[in-house]
């Protein structure tokens, strides 16, 4: 069993940053990438940002050049850097890895924090 636990998000203003934080515990063999999702009400779940083990980064479209993730592997910790927030940014944001737990492969998400952005 692998749990993620997220935490950072709030409240805040337009322009405003925030960093979330995704810790992964459990029986983690080997980690393939973490990863960030979102979703808003009435929307479908969408990718983030991701980080492979080997530190390759992808981000999606709407928050390239604002959010930035990274990894600290000692501690198996995603963050995720969000600067000039905007209202459409609001959702509730997901952790996601990627891996091995024993011989098996594993998904596993987070609970969810919100990210609330006000104009």
């Amino acid at each position: 069993q692998v749990q993620l636990v997220e935490s950072g998000g709030g409240l805040v203003q337009v322009g405003e940053s925030l960093r979330l934080s995704c810790v992964a515990s459990g029986s983690i063999s080997s980690i393939i990438a973490m990863g960030w999702y979102r979703q808003a009400p009435g929307k479908q779940r969408e990718s983030v940002a991701t980080i492979t083990s080997a530190g390759s980064t992808n981000y999606g479209d709407s928050v390239k050049g604002r959010f930035t993730i990274s990894r600290d592997n000692a501690k198996n910790t995603a963050y995720l850097q969000m600067n000039s927030l905007k209202p459409e940014d609001t959702a509730v944001y997901y952790c996601n890895l990627r891996g091995w737990s024993s011989a098996s492969y594993v998904s596993s998400w987070g609970q969810g924090t919100q990210v609330t952005v006000s104009s």
